[in-house]
């Protein structure tokens, strides 16, 4: 009998799952559909360079049509719920679809933490569309402003998607000689938390370098439509920053859609559990991505990374393929690989497997991250796409 095979999701997870599932899948063991509410896949580590020239758009899309085989079908629907009693998703034009087996890797929605205002006042970094509105909120926001009253841009969140945002809006200025003044606020004491002090000092140094201004040591407390206020107590006030545009990279949460599934999830972060083979606690769901928080021994789970994903996909597809014919799950465990992040023309590369050196920018960190962007397109799609977007990375 033929399993009916469903994947949820055209993000790194996704795509990478479903190629990895073709890969292994014998003919006639399973029928593919894949669900994705948008028909390509975004390569989101690189779309803020389309906040600084939206024509990189093409560079960083790419249809799904290139990145399936002809046998596996494609759905462009938003998934609104998962019965896994019933094994059905419910899709938001009002159809189901039916599953043997389902993939969920829709990824996460930006969390605001019950910050006042934030939510309401913010953009975010999560889709193409969301590039597109940055662009063009702080493309109006530069018109509107004046040397003597130049327009400010705050990006709330130093972890890398605030990092190389704020890079970007710094280029933009630059390339368009813009009167725009752009801060990166940390509630942390220091950029890109967590992270090895060497690493975070050369990001700081080339933030500085690029004129963004950092502010650390103090969380956003409240938001309005024109300013942020940072820090502040029963006994102290915040300190006001005001604002033309706001974006907020601080965090993630899980879908909406899937908070009545019937799996067992995470009730801080609403993210699916799943263990080291992507199951999930219904032996017919798995997840991968930042859907789920995969089990990686003890208290561990997998990062929410791009890197993580590329590497779960390839895994989590074959699982798919060795379910269908009832043979032994593989367990996944995540290998860090070493850490890239962009600050506009230039990049910070940290310990970079087979690397002799720990922490380095310069171009040879410009190489590393273009090189692995390519890669993956190549991977999921061509080579010859993978060179078109080369100087665009």
């Amino acid at each position: 009998m033929t399993s009916k095979v469903v994947v949820v999701g055209s993000g790194y997870a996704g795509a990478g799952a479903v190629k990895a599932f073709e890969d292994a899948v014998q003919p006639g063991e399973a029928e593919l559909t894949w669900i994705s509410d948008t028909d390509y896949h975004l390569v989101l580590h690189e779309a803020h360079r389309c906040i600084r020239d939206p024509t990189v758009e093409s560079k960083v899309t790419i249809p799904v049509e290139e990145i399936k085989s002809p046998t596996t079908a494609f759905r462009e629907a938003r998934v609104t719920g998962l019965d896994a009693d019933e094994r059905e998703l419910s899709l938001a034009d009002g159809d189901t679809v039916d599953y043997d087996y389902c993939l969920l890797a829709v990824g996460t929605r930006t969390a605001f933490y019950g910050i006042d205002g934030l939510e309401e006042h913010s953009l975010t970094l999560k889709s193409l569309e969301d590039t597109r509105e940055i662009n063009r909120r702080v493309e109006a926001a530069a018109e509107a402003a004046t040397a003597d009253d130049p327009a400010h841009v705050i990006v709330g969140g130093a972890g890398l998607s605030g990092i190389q945002t704020a890079g970007e809006i710094a280029g933009y200025r630059d390339d368009n000689d813009a009167p725009i003044e752009v801060t990166l606020v940390e509630g942390l004491d220091e950029i890109f938390p967590g992270n090895d002090p060497e690493v975070q000092g050369k990001l700081r140094g080339y933030l500085e370098d690029e004129d963004v201004a950092i502010e650390t040591g103090e969380f956003i407390s409240e938001v309005d439509d024109d300013t942020v206020s940072i820090g502040g107590g029963e006994d102290e006030p915040p300190t006001e920053m005001g604002y033309d545009v706001l974006i907020w990279t601080g965090g993630i949460t899980g879908r909406d859609e899937f908070a009545d599934t019937g799996v067992e999830k995470d009730d801080r972060s609403n993210r699916v559990h799943a263990d080291q083979t992507f199951r999930t606690s219904d032996d017919r769901v798995f997840a991968i991505g930042d859907t789920a928080l995969v089990e990686q021994g003890g208290e561990d789970v997998a990062p929410p990374t791009a890197q993580a994903a590329w590497q779960a996909a390839e895994v989590a597809g074959e699982n798919l393929a060795r379910q269908v014919r009832g043979a032994p799950l593989k367990s996944w465990t995540h290998d860090d690989k070493g850490t890239l992040v962009s600050v506009g023309e230039r990049a910070v590369a940290h310990d970079v497997v087979g690397m002799p050196i720990s922490t380095f920018g310069g171009l040879p960190a410009v190489f590393l991250k273009k090189f692995v962007a390519a890669r993956w397109i190549a991977q999921v799609s061509s080579v010859g796409r993978a060179v078109g977007a080369w100087t665009d990375m």
